[in-house]
């Protein structure tokens, strides 16, 4: 891992917030969720200077988790759990929540990413997605000690109220009903989106959405839809979007104006998320630590709070 000794003072002073929600500040926004021992000097200022997806100290990280943006806010929570077992890591997590597309861009690119000013350079201990892609970098070498941990299906997010009333997949391609869509370039669950609307309409409906609205300008795309899709909505932007099922529930726990319309078994797409130790992981004996937890009664128990399930103990 390397760190400009220019940066590491700016990555310590950055808090993990998002851009500012309808609400009032939520928990993230004060840097609530950075678990870096020594955090120095902290400045944050709301739409200027935050760095939401990315949390801790990398210049003194003993494990260092690149996962996909969906989970984000899982992540305290299990970190706090792993870090009862692993007292030695205290304070020396560090983790990305960014999409998974852009999670291996930044592997590509020698572990290379750049933010605005900041270019970080960190290697990855362990990476996760959804089970597709990790089954393909472990079949290429990159990852080991592979583990399937959760599943969650999709569901359609709307303000409060629901006050388009939308009722299904068919109606995202009502006229004028402004949508906010991963971009299937980058996130994954796009393309989870795109078979769950087929099933809904065909490929007509696939069509509206992904693509005639994209044109026309009422569907607009995403680079980070964990952030971008419940911001819009709360800001009267969008209208609706499809996302996980969780992050409707996590949406609803932190008291924003957000509601679900459940989409019916026979069109909906069951993510099944999995992680693997990196081959090149800085610190791979506690990062097959880590991965291992994620099947445990405690993990488990963590993500069924925000609507993750076990995999089926036919699967296991």
């Amino acid at each position: 891992m390397k760190v400009s000794s220019k940066l590491v003072p700016a990555l310590l002073a950055l808090s993990c917030a998002p851009l500012a929600l309808a609400q009032a500040n939520p928990p993230w926004s004060k840097g609530a969720n950075n678990p870096a021992a020594q955090k120095g000097y902290v400045f944050h200022v709301p739409d200027v200077d935050n760095i939401p997806d990315l949390h801790g100290n990398p210049c003194t990280a003993k494990l260092v988790v690149f996962i996909g943006g969906n989970q984000f806010f899982v992540l305290p929570k299990l970190i706090a759990a792993f870090g009862k077992l692993h007292p030695e890591l205290a304070g020396a997590i560090y983790y990305e929540s960014l999409p998974p597309g852009i999670l291996r861009k930044q592997i590509a690119a020698d572990d290379t990413i750049t933010l605005g000013n900041l270019t970080l350079q960190v290697k990855p201990d362990v990476y996760e997605a959804g089970k597709r892609t990790i089954l393909q970098m472990q079949q290429s070498g990159e990852l080991s000690n592979v583990m399937e941990y959760a599943t969650n299906n999709l569901e359609i997010m709307v303000p409060a109220g629901n006050p388009q009333h939308i009722e299904s997949l068919k109606d995202l391609a009502r006229p004028g009903l402004r949508l906010s869509m991963p971009n299937p370039e980058w996130e994954g669950v796009a393309n989870q989106i795109a078979a769950s609307l087929r099933k809904a309409g065909g490929e007509a409906l696939y069509q509206s959405v992904y693509q005639q609205k994209v044109k026309n300008g009422q569907t607009v795309l995403t680079e980070i839809h964990h952030r971008q899709t419940p911001m819009r909505i709360m800001n009267k932007q969008a209208d609706a979007g499809v996302t996980w099922a969780s992050e409707v529930r996590f949406e609803r726990s932190i008291g924003n104006p957000i509601e679900g319309v459940r989409i019916p078994d026979d069109q909906n797409v069951t993510a099944i998320y999995a992680a693997g130790v990196m081959r090149t992981a800085p610190h791979p004996a506690i990062a097959a630590q880590w991965v291992a937890f994620l099947k445990s009664p405690v993990a488990q128990a963590i993500y069924h709070q925000y609507g993750f399930r076990s995999l089926p103990a036919s699967s296991q």
